[in-house]
């Protein structure tokens, strides 16, 4: 028989005090005025065997933003039932309350500890997954919080990851996920996806807060519950998923060389023009790198400056030159067209087509969500700020041949890689919103 449990603490300077408790877990605990995890100290940091809940260091992630925590020794299985936090394995207080202390807590219904102990005893990992957005302060109260869970049902083995910062870690992408699986590879294990399962509250209903955990559990390819599918057993609820989803895309054509464009001699002059992550660099590596063509890049040069003493010395030589920048507005076009105009060599423009929603996607993909695959083979690649891509919708000029250009070709978007990277391309990329 599980009942509800309601803990309140005050931490002073001597330590922490349980005030006003009312605990009883007949099946794993005893009845006690104070919880086992407070009969030496606080754990938070780490354990022992009388505390059994420890967050491992280091967090993981390259910023170290995801904490990670374990409660007695989880074993790896190839079943894995993981689930949210608040709203789901506990009541979140933070909905209804504006202020919450963060050491508080409440188990979302009294079957959910049953539950648990359930499907552990059936053969599958138990996995804690959340997103937690709080200060530096209100963080210490929180992972004291987890200790005392973790205390509520002492028998119960569990991993727990908690995405603190905006980052490819935090759902609905699937940094915390990907963890995971490495952690379960190093002791032989494969996740099965066709019998595991995520369990949220963010699920995309009429009165969800968010679709987040729906859109995490499409990600990683599980299947996904609400609490109340999972542990009351009601039917679905009808749902949205808000937000940008490349499935809106019409499909365009990959650009190829014709009779029309000739790649070699004479010398000219290539400017690419649109915002960032529209593929504009890989372009270049495909079409007219083999072609000899000079790269000119101001993420690689640094300035401006260079950029056209790169295009002139290339000219000087007989080559050709693609300037890969976003080049967004005439005065910037301008530079690289005067300097063909002098040199007396055509000058193209490419513009490579595709939304700002695009591009934000691109970003999140290339920085957090590349297959292991890729990121074997390929250096890291930073987030660019969204500041910058908006920017440059604000401030876009389209191209003209009346700026001297000979030609004006557009380039539509296609997603060209394996399948692998395809399905990872496929997720539903975002670090905000809903």
């Amino acid at each position: 028989m599980y009942t509800t449990t309601r803990v309140a603490l005050t931490i002073t300077a001597g330590g922490v005090v349980l005030v006003g408790s009312e605990v009883s877990l007949t099946d794993w605990t005893t009845h006690s005025s104070v919880f086992p995890i407070f009969e030496k100290r606080a754990a938070g940091e780490g354990g022992t065997e009388d505390q059994p809940f420890r967050w491992l260091i280091p967090s993981l992630s390259p910023t170290r933003s995801c904490l990670h925590g374990v409660h007695l020794t989880p074993t790896a299985s190839s079943r894995v039932a993981a689930f949210d936090l608040d709203g789901t394995i506990i009541k979140d207080e933070r909905r209804v309350m504006k202020k919450v202390n963060e050491v508080e807590w409440e188990w979302w219904k009294a079957v959910v500890p049953q539950k648990l102990k359930e499907v552990h005893n059936s053969g599958y990992s138990i996995v804690l997954i959340s997103n937690q957005n709080l200060k530096p302060a209100g963080l210490v109260g929180w992972k004291k919080k987890i200790s005392i869970i973790a205390a509520a049902i002492p028998e119960l083995p569990f991993r727990i990851f908690a995405a603190t910062a905006k980052d490819g870690h935090r759902k609905p992408m699937p940094g915390m996920w990907f963890e995971l699986e490495r952690i379960f590879a190093e002791d032989g294990i494969t996740i099965d996806k066709s019998t595991s399962y995520y369990v949220g509250d963010a699920a995309g209903r009429s009165d969800d807060f968010a679709s987040t955990d729906r859109k995490f559990a499409i990600n990683v390819g599980v299947q996904f519950y609400t609490p109340e599918e999972y542990f009351l057993e009601i039917p679905p609820a009808p749902y949205t998923l808000p937000g940008f989803h490349v499935s809106t895309l019409e499909k365009g054509k990959s650009w190829s060389p014709s009779s029309t464009y000739t790649l070699y001699q004479p010398p000219k002059v290539v400017l690419f023009v649109g915002p960032p992550c529209l593929g504009k660099s890989t372009f270049y590596r495909t079409h007219f790198a083999p072609a000899g063509y000079v790269h000119v890049n101001q993420d690689t040069l640094g300035s401006r400056l260079k950029c056209v003493k790169a295009a002139e010395e290339a000219l000087v030589a007989g080559k050709s030159c693609v300037i890969d920048n976003t080049n967004r507005d005439v005065q910037t076009r301008k530079y690289y067209l005067d300097i063909a105009k002098r040199f007396q060599v055509p000058a193209r423009c490419f513009v490579f087509q595709g939304s700002t929603e695009l591009s934000w996607h691109n970003n999140l993909y290339r920085a957090y969500a590349r297959p292991a695959s890729v990121i074997a083979r390929e250096p890291a690649r930073a987030l660019v700020p969204y500041a910058a891509i908006v920017g440059f919708a604000d401030a876009y000029k389209a191209p003209s041949v009346k700026e001297g250009f000979t030609k004006v070709l557009d380039i539509p978007w296609v997603f060209e890689g394996s399948e692998e990277e395809r399905r990872h391309w496929n997720m539903w990329l975002q670090i905000d919103g809903k």
